[in-house]
């Protein structure tokens, strides 16, 4: 199986950070965000990576390189203007290929073992969700029977954790250009081809310094 980390997002909220350093780049306990990924992937058995990136991209395939020094052969998908993450997704499809494929934000850190992802996938797509953090207490979607479904904010809902495995049959009638991932996850939902897990271990939504520190926090304990 190959891995796509969606990489092209400016970090606004993370200024002044981000001013100078792509978001992927800005470091957790000395060490790149992004790199979390990378190593968990690696441990899990996934030698192919596929990175975007947009703000700062070239930044971002300086340092990183071809991704040997991780295990790993890791091929970039440029975007000239951030495509969102469906369109960013949309692009990169001919370096993923045509099975399905691990998808993990680039801004979230977690502890989840990615090695159980790599197992046939029922449907369009597989999400991993979590626990609603405070600043998504409305959720996103239902699962019920490993099956997902759209949450409209009833009670009862989980927060999608960022990683999933989606089948590039997913974007079938796309054009390219920007456009969400959400709305292509509802239709299939409606047609009972989202499977899901509740995960609840370790996951942070980096979006804020605040939430940099949490993670920097969570991984002193480890030590």
């Amino acid at each position: 199986m190959k891995a796509m980390i969606l990489a092209a997002g400016k970090g606004e909220r993370m200024r002044p950070l981000t001013l100078t350093t792509p978001k992927p780049l800005v470091p957790a306990a000395g060490k790149p965000l992004i790199e979390y990924h990378l190593e968990a992937l690696a441990r899990a058995g996934i030698t192919e990576v596929v990175i975007n990136h947009a703000w700062l991209g070239q930044q971002i395939e300086d340092h990183l390189g071809d991704g040997s020094r991780f295990g790993l052969s890791i091929r970039y998908s440029p975007e000239g203007e951030p495509l969102e993450t469906g369109g960013g997704i949309f692009k990169a499809l001919p370096l993923l290929g045509d099975a399905p494929f691990l998808l993990v934000n680039g801004d979230v850190w977690s502890d989840y073992d990615f090695a159980g992802l790599n197992a046939p996938l029922q449907g369009l797509a597989h999400l991993v969700l979590v626990d609603n953090p405070g600043h998504h207490g409305r959720g996103d979607f239902r699962l019920a029977d490993g099956q997902v479904s759209d949450g409209d904010e009833a009670p009862g809902t989980l927060t999608f954790s960022g990683i999933s495995v989606l089948h590039p049959a997913l974007f079938e009638g796309c054009q390219p250009g920007a456009f969400k991932l959400a709305p292509l996850l509802r239709r299939a939902m409606a047609e009972g081809k989202v499977s899901g897990e509740h995960y609840q271990g370790h996951w942070i939504d980096v979006g804020t310094l605040e939430r940099l520190a949490d993670v920097e926090r969570l991984l002193g304990e480890r030590v």
